[in-house]
């Protein structure tokens, strides 16, 4: 592989921000590229002269058809990737062919580790740890992690795919760790769907939660010995005099790390309930903020809130980005968090500082009885929003004119003061929507231009907060002659709150035909330059096909899934509704390079090198938040000889 100045200025930007890098030998050894969380690889075999040149290397299918949202990682000369279905799947990097599989259920022909149901459920991501003197022929000296829906956390040999049975032993189940044999302070499930992350000997987990009763069980993070699954830290954003006042507050999200500076880095989510925080009205000062830990300890170095008094649902979507950026002529150590509200803060990595301003700025009050929201909310005055943050009504969108009419008589009956409106009775407008703006997976930074590239959604939703009677949900089986008094609800399954006097529904903004209210573009990819915060180019992102219509590319897609950038100077992408994937050039956005996939690319890419070539990889599987259909194909790309 010939190195160009690019490649080493972006390789030099890895090994400062990873020093582990040169003891496992690995290019993509966890979801973001890199402990940092980047998604960024130094590989230029494959640039803008010659990514025309991309073809199919091989594709790989699991059998496991649904939700496929995986990242695979590269370590120990292997591809690591888990399924929907719980197993975990190691391939040949070259070739695609199988090398094992890992499956702990009683059924199917798994090996009966655990009884517990097989269950469809979303996995993002896998762990890799090995000794630091790894003891020739033994076993489990190199290991794969992975956390499932029960709230367990597997150890398996990376060579053989056997269960590390020294792992969990003291817990009295050997090959696994569980969030269950620790106080959880409240109810409901305890699960993972983004992968663990490794600092030196110990793998940090973190467990979703459901976020609708008041006293869920809290969002816990835990820090296990990496060789015996023993219990090392657990970190619990909610304070403890209020373990059953609240709940969540969780990571449902990636972690990123600095295992220079011995920290791990958690983007945490909402308290419980979520729609509602009446009976939340103390400060949670960990809950929806960045939060660095001690990677030894557990205990918080320094946080920062990013939504107070959360009722809005936007939990943080995604690690903050742990990268070196260029600002004012000096290299500054930051952290870069993006938002489902569309914006970036970034804070220098040692001390949580800003670097750049954040203003306090007053923000709609609530109209429900018992509820009282925050007066102010924290607005980053650059790096500048990377997706649109208001909605007007002569703006709105619709196919054909009635459908437009709707969308304007819908806006009229709801209650849309701007971001952060609260949630009401009557109904009220979010946007950007509680699922983003930006979402998981969706920001990667280049270090030699200086760019972070981050897709976003563009779309409303629609919410209520409807009145219990008698402390039982108001019945509304759905039908269109039904209603909510005072609101402008009609029909509609119900979400309860337990231990609140609300439930809550939500839907889209969308017209009756499902096409959104929201104007195009719908998803958008955007460039900011993060020495003066400035976007340097956006363009709109996929293409829809629905109603046996195409969409204008200027109307773009729902995106599920983000970019990786490289030392090839090129952004990687697929993620859109249209079974896309594409290479952009990272200085211009100009689209270079295309394939179609089986399904959709609803996942973020990766790369890595195998016998001297460099390939470009995505899982293919569709969503069915997105309408697609749904796969099982593992799709790897290299130049044509």
């Amino acid at each position: 592989m010939g190195w160009t100045s690019r490649a080493i200025t972006g390789l030099v930007a890895v090994l400062q921000s990873w020093p582990g890098v040169a003891q496992t030998g690995a290019d993509w050894p966890t979801f973001g590229g890199a402990p940092g969380g980047g998604q960024y690889s130094a590989l230029d075999q494959i640039v803008r002269s010659n990514v025309d040149r991309l073809e199919l290397a091989w594709t790989h299918r699991s059998g496991d058809r649904a939700w496929l949202e995986v990242t695979p990682i590269h370590a120990n000369d292997t591809l690591y990737y888990c399924t929907p279905m719980n197993r975990v799947i190691a391939l040949d990097p070259a070739t695609g062919e199988e090398r094992w599989r890992f499956d702990p259920h009683s059924d199917e022909g798994g090996s009966g580790l655990i009884e517990e149901p097989r269950k469809v459920v979303r996995c993002r991501s896998v762990a890799y740890w090995e000794a630091a003197d790894p003891e020739p022929g033994a076993l489990c000296e190199r290991r794969i992690f992975k956390g499932d829906i029960n709230g367990y956390l597997f150890a398996i040999d990376a060579d053989t795919g056997e269960s590390c049975t020294d792992f969990g032993a003291s817990e009295g189940h050997p090959g696994y760790a569980s969030h269950w044999d620790f106080e959880g302070n409240g109810v409901g499930p305890r699960h993972t769907t983004s992968g663990p992350i490794v600092v030196g000997d110990v793998v940090v987990a973190a467990v979703g939660v459901e976020d609708s009763p008041v006293d869920a069980s809290d969002g816990f993070v835990r820090g296990f010995d990496a060789r015996t699954g023993e219990l090392r830290w657990e970190f619990n954003p909610i304070p403890a005099a209020r373990v059953h006042d609240t709940g969540a507050a969780n990571v449902w999200s990636t972690l990123s790390a600095d295992p220079e500076r011995g920290l791990v880095f958690l983007p945490t989510t909402s308290p419980s309930s979520d729609f509602y925080g009446g009976t939340r009205k103390f400060p949670i000062p960990f809950a929806t903020a960045v939060v660095a830990v001690s990677a030894v300890t557990g205990e918080p170095v320094w946080h920062f809130q990013v939504v107070h008094h959360d009722i809005y649902d936007y939990d943080l979507p995604g690690h903050p980005l742990l990268v070196t950026i260029r600002k004012e002529g000096e290299n500054r150590d930051v952290a870069i968090q993006q938002t489902k509200a569309g914006f970036l803060f970034v804070f220098d990595r040692d001390s949580g500082e800003a670097v750049f301003p954040i203003e306090e700025r007053q923000v709609p009050a609530s109209d429900v009885p018992g509820e009282q929201a925050s007066r102010t909310q924290p607005f980053p005055i650059l790096p500048e929003p990377f997706t649109k943050t208001t909605l007007q009504r002569d703006e709105l969108f619709g196919l054909t004119f009635l459908g437009r009419r709707w969308c304007q008589r819908r806006f009229d009956e709801l209650r849309y003061e701007g971001m952060f409106t609260p949630p009401s009775i009557g109904g009220t407008l979010h946007f950007p929507g509680f699922g983003g703006g930006g979402n998981w997976g969706g920001a990667a930074f280049d270090p030699v231009s200086n760019l972070l590239v981050i897709k976003s959604m563009t779309m409303a939703t629609q919410h209520w907060l409807v009145p219990n009677e008698g402390g039982a949900l108001t019945p509304m089986p759905g039908d269109s002659d039904q209603e909510v008094p005072g609101s402008s609800y009609r029909g509609g399954d119900a979400d309860p709150m337990p231990g609140t006097p609300y439930s809550t529904r939500t839907a889209n903004f969308e017209a009756p035909s499902g096409v959104p209210c929201s104007p195009p573009p719908w998803g958008t990819l955007t460039a900011i330059d993060m020495d003066s915060g400035k976007i340097r180019w956006q363009r709109p992102f996929g293409r829809v096909k629905r109603f046996g219509i195409t969409f204008p590319e200027s109307w773009g897609s729902a995106i599920i899934g983000g970019p990786i950038v490289t030392g090839g100077g090129l952004v990687f992408m697929a993620g859109s509704m249209d079974l896309k994937f594409r290479a952009l050039d990272i200085e211009t956005g100009d689209e270079l390079w295309q394939a179609e996939l089986p399904y959709a690319g609803m996942a973020v890419p990766m790369t890595y090198m195998s016998g001297g070539e460099q390939y470009v990889l995505i899982a293919a599987g569709g969503n069915r938040r997105t309408l697609t259909t749904e796969g099982d194909a593992i799709v790897a790309f290299k130049l044509r000889r």
